[in-house]
């Protein structure tokens, strides 16, 4: 591999990297530093012009003060290299911290905020022109809760069958049925199909463990690999989902207040666009077991601890509708 980056160094060490659910990744030491060595593996994001789409997209946004990590080139100039049907990047060793919003303060989670908010200002400059898609205007449907009664049956049939069974397939089958019996109450909320959706390029997966801090600032975002266009504001309040929820399943609303105000600032987002987002995206998390999915039909179980605190997600923002919305908007 490095044979094709001779200004890298001759390798010393290649340590792998056990955070993240898709890809490999190692630490690579060589005589001339540290790096980054990903191995493209999710065959929907993996094939070269996908991942080159990619590597462009941090390039330029580097170019506007956006803290990425974009990979280094090779010989001849490009950022993939392919052995043996796979690709893979090497990219500048970034140090730096995972963190989570329980480690930021308010004003960290404000500047959290604006930062997103910057990533998609930033794409729309970089991406837009050109492509194609940044201002289609397909509207995708909600999920289906008859789809997800009938999944929520597969589950529990799983749940119920496991054996030995522990303590998570009884929080599994509770949550299941309490989710159950909230679709039911619900379904007349699930949100209509819009007449335009796909507003602007995201990254698609920002969450702590794609960005990183070096002290309290942010100084690289990581993984790009879900990069494409969708509702930019959604990503917005996944983001806020994922940063800001606590152990018991609740939302630290202070932080997601200060949050949500400088991303609308700095995105130029107003508070319908946002307010139509958390709809969304509520109801997106209501009908969502990707973890129990995991778990059950994939046979996979890397997932699991985040389903306590998920799982009693979707039952909290059901009963604080209103609060929440108000804490993303007002």
């Amino acid at each position: 591999m490095l044979r094709h980056y001779p200004d890298a160094g001759e390798p010393l060490s290649c340590k792998p990297i056990t955070k993240g659910l898709l890809n490999h990744g190692y630490r690579v030491s060589t005589t001339r530093g540290s790096y980054f060595l990903k191995h493209h593996l999710d065959d929907s994001t993996g094939d070269r012009a996908t991942i080159v789409r990619q590597h462009r997209a941090t390039q330029r946004l580097q170019s506007l003060g956006v803290p990425v990590a974009p990979p280094v080139q090779d010989t001849e100039g490009d950022t993939v290299t392919e052995i043996g049907g796979r690709c893979y990047a090497l990219h500048p060793w970034v140090d730096g911290l995972h963190r989570a919003g329980a480690q930021l303060s308010t004003a960290q989670s404000e500047r959290l905020g604006a930062l997103l908010g910057a990533v998609h200002t930033g794409l729309e400059q970089v991406m837009g022109a050109g492509t194609g898609l940044a201002h289609r205007s397909v509207g995708y449907r909600s999920p289906d809760p008859a789809d997800t009664f009938a999944l929520i049956d597969d589950l529990l049939t799983a749940a119920r069958g496991r054996r030995p069974r522990d303590s998570f397939d009884e929080l599994a089958e509770h949550r299941l049925l309490e989710r159950r019996t909230l679709l039911e109450r619900h379904a007349a909320r699930r949100p209509p199909t819009p007449d335009a959706q796909a507003t602007g390029w995201v990254h698609g997966d920002f969450h702590p463990l794609n960005v990183l801090y070096r002290g309290g600032d942010p100084v690289a975002i990581l993984d790009w690999d879900r990069l494409g266009v969708q509702p930019r504001a959604e990503e917005a309040v996944r983001a806020a989902a994922i940063f800001f929820v606590l152990p018991a399943g609740k939302l630290e609303l202070e932080k997601v207040r200060a949050y949500a105000r400088a991303y609308r600032q700095a995105a130029g987002a107003g508070a319908a666009e946002l307010a139509a987002a958390v709809h969304r995206v509520w109801w997106e998390r209501l009908n969502d077991f990707w973890i129990l999915r995991w778990r059950y039909c994939l046979h996979d179980r890397r997932a699991d601890p985040q389903f306590p605190a998920v799982s009693a997600l979707a039952v909290w923002w059901t009963r604080e509708y209103e609060t929440v919305r108000e804490a993303f908007t007002g």
